[in-house]
């Protein structure tokens, strides 16, 4: 039996899916010439550059755990097909692609200008506050086990084997993992245990609570502060007056005096806990717009909730710093652009 499907018709008119695809195909014809310049002219058809890029942010959206279990649904998932831009009969990818196109992605930073466009989008569309911003940081726990945790300088030609640390004390000084050397031991409160992580850090404009930025940094002590004032050094102009809002880590003399001699007003929560004396004091909080912020800094925490538990970026699925950044980065291009597309159906 012959039997003719539109996938087109397969799929709601009112699917959350249909506003999101428009955006993101608006935003990657935007970036057509860095694809060109991506692939040669000759040589073997590859995937187009656009489907990996949207497949990723379906990973994203419906929290697949795998380029592999990806592949896997677009063998039978007609809404994902659809998306891709795929017809009912076309063969799914190869999970080897995925890892064959990340070096290109890298090499490009196809993932930053993607980043980029889409919060050009948000601009233009008058959903982005350019005066008005939060930082925050998290934990995000690395893929290599802390079994592969060894000390510097040495093998295993022992015969001890990996995880064996009897009368060992670890720490980031005297200890690496060997699988992934760039991700540190770190805790996230007293009495929790270590696990090898990195640092991840989420810069958002108070407005609407969309992502401007989203790094991937070592874990450390300072990480926080420093990379926050980074984020914002890249985003707000020099000496353009601007608020960002903060939890009470962030209340340092340090890091308050470097905002400040930046023109930006720290609005962080007042740290007064046992001894210690807040570097905030009644110049910034007798001001109603430093309740509002620490109002709108709480969104912050929802967005590290939905990247970790729908995004899938509670534990890096790559080595390094570099590949965990390109994730980090599209899971908040697949953000934004969940956040966006619910704004301007709910503007009209």
């Amino acid at each position: 039996m012959l039997c003719l499907i539109s996938i087109e018709s397969r799929v709601a008119s009112d699917h959350p899916l249909r506003a999101i695809k428009r955006l993101a195909d608006q935003a990657l014809r935007e970036l057509s010439r860095t694809f060109r310049r991506m692939y040669a002219k000759d040589g073997r058809p590859s995937v187009p550059p656009e489907r990996l890029l949207k497949a990723l942010l379906l990973m994203a959206f419906h929290s697949v755990r795998s380029e592999r279990q990806l592949c896997e649904q677009l063998d039978y998932n007609l809404l994902f097909r659809w998306f891709l831009d795929m017809d009912a009969v076309e063969p799914s990818f190869d999970a080897s692609t995925f890892s064959h196109n990340r070096e290109r992605l890298l090499r490009h930073e196809v993932a930053p200008r993607f980043l980029c466009v889409v919060i050009a989008q948000a601009k233009a569309a008058g959903l982005m506050s350019a005066e008005h911003f939060s930082v925050d940081g998290t934990l995000i726990e690395a893929w290599a086990s802390i079994k592969s945790i060894r000390p510097k300088g040495k093998d295993d030609s022992d015969g001890k084997g990996w995880g064996d640390f009897a009368g060992e004390q670890r720490t980031n000084d005297t200890h690496e993992s060997k699988t992934d050397p760039e991700a540190r031991l770190m805790r996230k409160g007293k009495g929790r245990e270590a696990k090898l992580s990195f640092s991840g850090h989420a810069l958002m404009e108070n407005r609407h609570g969309l992502l401007v930025d989203l790094r991937i940094a070592e874990a450390n002590g300072r990480a926080e502060r420093d990379v926050a004032l980074q984020m914002l050094d890249a985003v707000v102009a020099n000496g353009a007056r601007a608020t960002v809002a903060a939890d009470r880590g962030y209340d340092t003399a340090d890091f308050v005096a470097r905002c400040r001699q930046r023109g930006l007003t720290p609005h962080v929560a007042k740290n007064e806990s046992g001894r210690r004396h807040s570097a905030i004091d009644g110049r910034t909080t007798r001001h109603v717009g430093y309740r509002m912020s620490l109002r709108a800094r709480m969104l912050i925490e929802k967005i590290f909730g939905w990247v970790k538990s729908v995004g899938g970026l509670r534990r890096s699925r790559f080595k390094g710093k570099p590949r965990t950044q390109l994730a980090a980065t599209l899971v908040a291009v697949a953000y934004n652009l969940l956040r966006m597309s619910r704004l301007l159906v709910s503007n009209g």
